[in-house]
């Protein structure tokens, strides 16, 4: 009897997740939203107002909660990057630079007072090549080389050639970059809360789609390209892509290594809400390309981590929570 209940004791257990590579926070400083053109602050509702869109959500602004949170999952730290709405993908080079200035020292100041479980990563404004470089330059020449971007930007795409200082520059330090979907605006995705249901899956399988057949991941193998939600649908097309390859379509490039193999070298985050589909995603990225990832707060990613991935079990857990995080923040 003795034997079965340590057993169940040991299953019972909530086992340790070494890091959680996608979890988010929104810095607030009053005095210095104060200064900048289309965000408020309301301190009486607890709420930021970013161009018309008030972020509800209230744990985004609470960095104890989010610790407490790690706590009672057994994780061990959190990389920290800012959520989709603090994207802002319209403003001017010159207005982005300046909500990213704000953005990145908010998010370093949080992290600095918890230096112990998180880590900022700088937002790259990807729809501005030449600023995202130039803050991604500085951030490295500062002894970080972890960002965080939206997959894609208006009328620009990752395979732009106006790309190549910021992929160089990343490339040069070994740099993690999380891409992360902002916001889609194909008005057929309005109804049914498909924006974010099947638009962030496409926003991230086009960006992917962009980084294979560009040669971006072939010609830059020092950077770790991770994508959130499992790499969107990008796992169960590959097939698809592959097909293209060998079969001369029309744009593809035949002197690029084939789209299997560039995309073994893309990481993906867990968040797939499906066994088969994370098995899927292990077998076309690679079972050590696969890490741990929350989203947390926002309900649509794995929020109850050892209910949502009981099934997740042996070596193959032991990759997702410990050792591919291991070897992806070295």
């Amino acid at each position: 009897m003795s034997t079965g209940a340590s057993s169940d004791n040991r299953k019972s257990a909530v086992q340790p997740i070494k890091l959680d590579i996608h979890t988010h926070l929104v810095p607030v400083d009053a005095a210095a939203l104060a200064g900048i053109d289309g965000v408020s602050w309301d301190a009486a509702a607890g709420a930021m107002t970013v161009d018309g869109h008030t972020l509800g959500m209230k744990p985004l602004y609470a960095p104890d909660k989010l610790i407490a949170w790690l706590d009672a999952n057994a994780i061990g730290a959190a990389w920290i990057s800012a959520p989709p709405p603090l994207y802002r993908q319209h403003l001017s080079e010159s207005a982005a630079a300046a909500w990213c200035d704000y953005v990145n020292r908010g998010l370093a100041d949080i992290a600095q007072r918890h230096a112990n479980r998180l880590t900022a990563l700088p937002h790259l404004p990807i729809e501005h090549p030449a600023l995202a470089a130039d803050i991604a330059a500085r951030a490295i020449a500062a002894g970080r080389h972890r960002f965080s971007a939206p997959s894609g930007g208006p009328g620009r795409m990752l395979s732009d050639a106006a790309y190549t200082p910021l992929w160089q520059a990343l490339d040069k330090a070994n740099a993690f970059v999380l891409f992360h979907p902002g916001e889609n605006d194909d008005a057929r995705l309005t109804p049914f809360y498909l924006t974010n249901l099947l638009g962030n899956p496409y926003e991230t399988t086009v960006a992917i789609a962009h980084i294979v057949f560009g040669g971006i991941a072939e010609r830059y193998p020092n950077i770790k390209f991770c994508f959130a939600h499992g790499g969107g649908a990008a796992a169960m097309l590959a097939g698809r892509f592959e097909r293209a390859f060998h079969t001369d379509r029309p744009g593809v490039d035949k002197s690029l290594e084939p789209p299997r193999v560039a995309l073994q070298r893309l990481w993906v985050d867990c968040i797939t809400h499906e066994r088969g589909a994370l098995h899927l995603a292990a077998s076309i990225f690679g079972k050590k390309h696969v890490v741990f990832g929350s989203d947390w707060p926002f309900p649509m990613g794995v929020i109850e981590p050892q209910a949502q991935l009981a099934w997740l079990e042996g070596d193959e857990r032991k990759r997702v929570v410990e050792d591919n995080l291991t070897a992806l923040s070295a």
